[in-house]
């Protein structure tokens, strides 16, 4: 119990961060596209604080949280996918759940079109699966120490806005790893997996358990919380269309994120901290269909704020 609590407080740590921050990737690449990679550069980076989590894992005895897999065409074809569907709807894994925490409803169905998503991939699955590679080793999470030490210091020394920023997704990172030591479906992907498993199979095991709906509830606290402490909670009930590119976007997002092994979120938070080739190529390509994405979108669809 005890633990769980410490779960709870750490997830709902995790939330409050993610809305003050605006974590989303969309926005770091829309930035980007500004002429403002830092954003971007502080997203990709933010699972750097990854190493506490594998040391605390090696002194405590307990299971260690990162796995890498080979890359192949099927993670490309999955980060495109995901990259394209994030696009439109204009928010990524965690950023979704962000939105539905300041009133934006049309979110609920992103989640319901990933569910969709991920089922519709269970009916045809693939030939072929990325295989599993050693896990990380210690030069990796040395390397990791070193970097994030290095950022510490480089955001210690810039202005307010530079140190809320690295400090924030540094943290985040931070609060991830130690959430992976406790649960490793807890990310928003991990819960919509097993409750797509569970809908598909009718298996009662796959079910998300207790502890899992109450981190999901944990992170939209904290992420509510921080909505109102902020004044931007504002319930928005959009027109009918925008429920159907949101639905279409999140079927995307849970085709790419099946095909990728992953969300956005796993792939940042636990699978490029550990030097996965398959992590990094999901990345890559994941930004590479968002670009795509917004490219397209602002022909077919009126642009939101993000």
């Amino acid at each position: 119990m005890t633990l769980l609590v410490i779960a709870l407080c750490c997830t709902a740590a995790l939330g409050y961060l993610a809305q003050s921050v605006g974590l989303c990737m969309v926005r770091g690449v829309n930035e980007w596209l500004n002429g403002k990679p830092e954003f971007l550069i502080a997203i990709l980076l933010a699972g750097t604080t990854a190493w506490v989590a594998a040391a605390i894992a090696y002194f405590a005895g307990l299971p260690l949280p990162f796995r890498t897999f080979s890359a192949d065409g099927w993670v490309v074809l999955g980060g495109l996918l995901f990259g394209l569907g994030t696009a439109f709807n204009q928010g990524c894994g965690v950023s979704t759940l962000s939105k539905l925490a300041r009133g934006q409803l049309q979110m609920t169905s992103t989640l319901t079109g990933w569910v969709i998503g991920w089922c519709i991939l269970a009916q045809w699955p693939i030939p072929q699966h990325p295989g599993e590679l050693e896990p990380p080793s210690v030069i990796t999470f040395s390397t990791l120490a070193a970097l994030s030490l290095g950022l510490s210091l480089w955001a210690l020394l810039g202005d307010q806005k530079r140190k809320k920023l690295w400090f924030s997704m540094m943290g985040i990172g931070l609060l991830a790893g130690l959430l992976f030591l406790y649960e490793r479906s807890w990310p928003p992907s991990g819960f919509l997996h097993n409750l797509s498993a569970a809908l598909l199979h009718n298996d009662n095991l796959s079910w998300p358990t207790t502890p899992q709906y109450m981190l999901l509830l944990a992170l939209l606290g904290g992420m509510a919380f921080s909505a109102w402490r902020t004044k931007h909670f504002d319930l928005y009930i959009p027109h009918w269309h925008s429920w159907l590119i949101h639905l279409t976007a999140g079927t995307l997002m849970g085709l790419g994120a099946s095909l990728a092994l992953g969300g956005n979120d796993s792939q940042l938070l636990i699978a490029l901290p550990a030097f996965s080739p398959a992590g990094a190529l999901a990345i890559t390509t994941m930004v590479l269909g968002i670009f795509l994405g917004l490219k397209a979108r602002k022909v077919w669809v009126q642009p939101q704020p993000i």
